[in-house]
């Protein structure tokens, strides 16, 4: 009984999403070739290319997907949309939206953006294609968003390959940051309801990102290198080096999520920055921190962070956000392993977008259907009392929190304290 109920879950719930899709798909004839292709997506299937696809769903060949992915007549970016507006409405507001990259290995050379490239899929130089996502979480799930294709400039030079390849005259060079603030505006102008922002350093570093965070009024927290350079009219310092000043009792050891084995405990160390008076107001809503993150089992590892925040936000959620990026990657995960996210077989610019949507379709049922309400719970706040820092310090305490002020006997005002 408890597995015919199951059943009918996972057949309802499947149902009212291509229900809810259908209408980008003017032809019958494509929309069942697309609900076939879903559910071979979310299907048994050994690999999830043209020809295991094709004989789960019954078809004697792959032309029927194949059409559906690189000439049929529908738009990847309107079920895009559907796929982030129920996501949202599955997963709930106030979640997170958490901005990377993943890599996709093939082999030859025509295949719309492939090249040898640096990829976190294998940690090393590979011949693949890059797509730069966004995924949404909250405490019910997480699940992906958004995706943009990247195009090195050895194709986006050569039109004729992008030409051969159908990727249009007007797409010119972007870098992996422009795709990623422009995926950043669609989510949010389309009203998702994200309250933070988290990515990691190669975007985290990019100070076009964080400022158009900040113009968009929204709260982040983002990985940045050890060298990552912290600017005042007072000077210049590297981020590791104020955070080697740090005093032994602004560490406070925090929870910054839930990971397979529990908690995932780390000693954190997080301190404003002096406020922008020529642009913030008076008082600023908003506050930028300098933060790090240190192993109980090494403390030589560190990570280190600037953060946007509303001025009454404590350090625990600060951690529990920076924390948070973790999601994309079992996001990542799951649709490549489950969803055939990374099993393709087209080589056209319009045939990954198509299949990467899909595949993002298929992984979004599958986070709706896990997705349990849950009793927010926060990690445990609070900070011991201690002893003013010595004066030379740049680290000042004020109340519950740090600060860091400018060297010098009269403050100054500080244009741009993290470009």
């Amino acid at each position: 009984m408890e597995g015919m109920t199951e059943v009918s879950c996972w057949t309802g719930e499947l149902e009212s999403v291509f229900e809810r899709v259908a209408g980008r798909f003017a032809r019958a004839d494509l929309r069942w070739r697309m609900r076939d292709y879903v559910r071979g997506l979310l299907g048994r299937a050994t690999r999830k290319n043209g020809w295991q696809l094709a004989e789960w769903a019954g078809h004697r060949t792959p032309d029927g997907f194949q059409r559906l992915l690189n000439s049929s007549v529908w738009d990847a970016d309107a079920l895009r949309d559907d796929v982030r507006a129920y996501v949202a409405e599955r997963l709930g507001p106030d979640g997170v939206l958490i901005i990377d990259d993943t890599g996709f290995i093939k082999k030859g050379s025509t295949s719309a953006g492939v090249g040898r490239q640096y990829t976190g899929t294998s940690g090393k130089i590979d011949n693949c294609q890059i797509g730069v996502f966004a995924a949404y979480a909250t405490s019910s799930g997480r699940a992906l968003v958004d995706r943009e294709f990247y195009l090195p400039k050895a194709w986006t030079s050569d039109r004729d390959r992008c030409r051969a390849a159908k990727i249009p005259d007007e797409r010119g060079f972007a870098t992996k940051g422009e795709l990623a603030r422009d995926i950043v505006r669609r989510c949010l102008t389309a009203g998702l309801p994200a309250k933070w922002i988290t990515a990691d350093e190669a975007y985290g570093q990019d100070w076009n990102f964080r400022h158009l965070l900040e113009q968009l009024d929204i709260g982040y927290v983002v990985a940045v290198p050890k060298s990552q350079q912290i600017k005042s009219l007072a000077g210049i310092w590297r981020i590791d080096q104020l955070i080697a000043e740090a005093p032994g009792d602004a560490w406070q050891r925090l929870s910054c999520g839930d990971g397979a084995k529990g908690p995932r405990i780390y000693d954190w160390a997080a301190a404003k920055l002096p406020a922008n008076i020529v642009f913030d107001p008076d008082p600023p809503t908003h506050h930028r921190w300098v933060m790090a993150r240190r192993s109980l089992s090494d403390p030589a590892d560190l990570a280190y962070y600037l953060a946007y925040a509303p001025a009454s936000v404590e350090i625990a959620e600060l951690a529990r956000i920076a924390g948070s990026r973790w999601a994309i990657e079992e996001c990542f995960q799951a649709a490549k392993n489950e969803c055939g996210l990374d099993e393709y077989e087209v080589r056209r610019y319009v045939g990954w977008y198509r299949h990467i949507t899909l595949a993002m379709l298929a992984h979004a049922v599958l986070t709706a259907l896990a997705a349990q309400p849950q009793a927010d719970g926060d990690a445990a706040k609070g900070a011991a009392e201690t002893d003013q820092p010595p004066s030379r310090s740049p680290w000042q305490r004020y109340g519950d929190s740090w600060t860091l002020s400018c060297p010098t006997r009269e403050s100054t005002a500080i244009p741009s304290p993290t470009r």
